[in-house]
């Protein structure tokens, strides 16, 4: 290989494995590395830079993927022969404050552990793409106008059918509200009902990104600590009595992962019944429970119409769906139709029909019952090799559920630090401490497991993280 100056600058705030992967796309561009050419090995260019091999590795992985680079095993790794035509110079990375990290939703190769992904390589896409497809062949006029703003309402009639026996909440389709994503429920719920300056109990630890979309939206959040029952609801009393909202993850606590204890339940119940607030209770992943049947959903013991409802298929079928929904009382249909006809999220419609038959033919209980059964396997994957590579430096929390993994680390730990060397490495691991308000919620890890396909995968990812950790 020409003389190509790979030596990252570790005073920069860019990851080494990103400058990696920058200069090699440069070589490229500008001809200095030639198609067909072969490039330094893994274990080599790592021993030449003085690098963990998992750095170099994730630069390697992000160039294979984007088509620059060509793994012929044995053979050695080349660039890609089909590269007759380089591409242009690649664009100078983002300042450090502009740079997306592992953990945002935005387009790129997913990363090992991220978060919020379900299982990509077990989706049944030929079976959704037939369904899709069968559904093209069937489009008529009234299918090529807008979408309806509230949702197709043979999905919304699905929804309700699939809550009301899988979560125990009796509801109308009426009452269903097919959003873009979570975070599209958020916001139809925020132009409804919020005030500037409404206090909103908040889990504190708790989602981040549902944080900066009600601080966004002008709430007054209050921190409320989660211990192992859930939301401490005694504390939001003494915190403030007259808040307007409580958003919270009832049946698997985000990020913690516990269940919220049915006496909170019912407190919590007691509270927003007694000074008509509202409680907001985000359900995005109670369909994978591991031990014993799913939990009810908070919603299925509201008798007075205060819970507001949020589901997602993005963790259950796929992220790039978009496809969230939300179950308000018989009270507020009207209020939140209105306000859905003046803000329509424009969810496609092609997708909202083909999700609609994928419900009601069956295939989304089937699949939900094959990722139970493959997940429950690919979170012993990841937690037995976590265990074997670092022994008794990591403690994995294994809840009854959930689609990632807490492992809690020493106080004495810097959980901030060490996440922020695993990503440099090309691992998309989260601090626990960043997902946090004013509560100490420990040292710790949120490791995503579903994409750990076998126990091999699992090892040599836990080697990686262990590289990177001791860099």
């Amino acid at each position: 290989m020409r003389d190509i100056p790979l030596a990252p600058d570790r005073d920069q705030p860019t990851p080494v494995y990103l400058q990696l992967y920058q200069r090699f796309r440069d070589a490229i561009a500008e001809g200095r590395l030639r198609p067909g050419e072969r490039v330094p090995a893994v274990r080599s260019l790592a021993s030449e830079l003085n690098l963990a091999r998992g750095t170099v590795e994730a630069a390697y992985q992000l160039l294979i993927g984007e088509g620059y680079l060509l793994a012929r095993g044995p053979a050695g790794t080349v660039v890609s022969p089909q590269l007759e035509h380089p591409p242009a110079a690649s664009l100078p990375l983002p300042a450090a404050g502009e740079r997306r990290t592992p953990d945002s939703h935005a387009r790129q190769v997913p990363l090992p552990f991220q978060l919020g992904l379900p299982a990509l390589d077990a989706f049944p896409r030929k079976l959704w793409s037939r369904l899709a497809a069968r559904r093209l062949r069937r489009l008529d006029p009234a299918g090529l106008a807008y979408p309806e703003p509230c949702g197709h309402l043979p999905l919304r009639h699905s929804i309700a059918r699939y809550l009301g026996i899988s979560r125990g909440i009796a509801c109308d389709a009426e009452q269903v509200f097919i959003t873009a994503g979570y975070p599209g429920a958020l916001e139809l719920i925020c132009r409804s009902l919020l005030r500037e300056g409404d206090a909103c109990w908040f889990e504190d630890p708790g989602y981040f990104r549902a944080r900066h979309l009600l601080e966004g939206a002008g709430a007054r959040l209050v921190p409320v600590p989660v211990d192992a029952a859930g939301l401490r609801v005694e504390h939001g009393l003494a915190q403030a009595p007259d808040a307007r909202f409580a958003v919270v993850t009832p049946s698997h606590q985000s990020p913690l992962g516990v269940s919220l204890a049915l006496p909170r339940r019912l407190a919590l119940l007691d509270w927003a019944n007694a000074r008509d607030a509202w409680i907001i209770e985000d359900d995005y992943d109670s369909e994978y429970r591991y031990v014993g049947r799913p939990l009810p959903a908070l919603k299925s013991l509201d008798r007075a119409g205060r819970v507001l409802y949020c589901g997602t298929f993005s963790k259950v079928l796929f992220p790039g769906l978009r496809l969230a929904y939300l179950v308000v009382p018989p009270s507020e249909v009207e209020r939140f139709a209105a306000t859905a006809r003046v803000f329509d999220p424009g969810c496609s419609e092609l997708l909202q029909a083909t999700l609609a038959d994928f419900l009601d033919q069956g295939h989304f209980a089937r699949h939900l019952k094959k990722m139970r059964s493959l997940y429950a396997k690919r979170r012993g994957y990841l937690s037995a090799a976590l265990e074997e590579v670092f022994g008794t430096r990591l403690r994995v929390e294994l809840q009854a559920g959930g689609i990632h993994l807490l492992v809690r680390l020493d106080e004495s730990e810097d959980d901030r630090a060490l996440a922020e060397r695993a990503r440099a490495a090309g691992l998309a691991v989260s601090a626990l401490s960043n997902w946090g308000l004013q509560a100490s919620c420990g040292a710790g890890l949120l490791l995503g497991f579903t994409n750990v396909a076998s126990a091999e995968q699992a090892l040599h990812l836990a080697r990686r993280l262990r590289e990177a950790l001791e860099e």
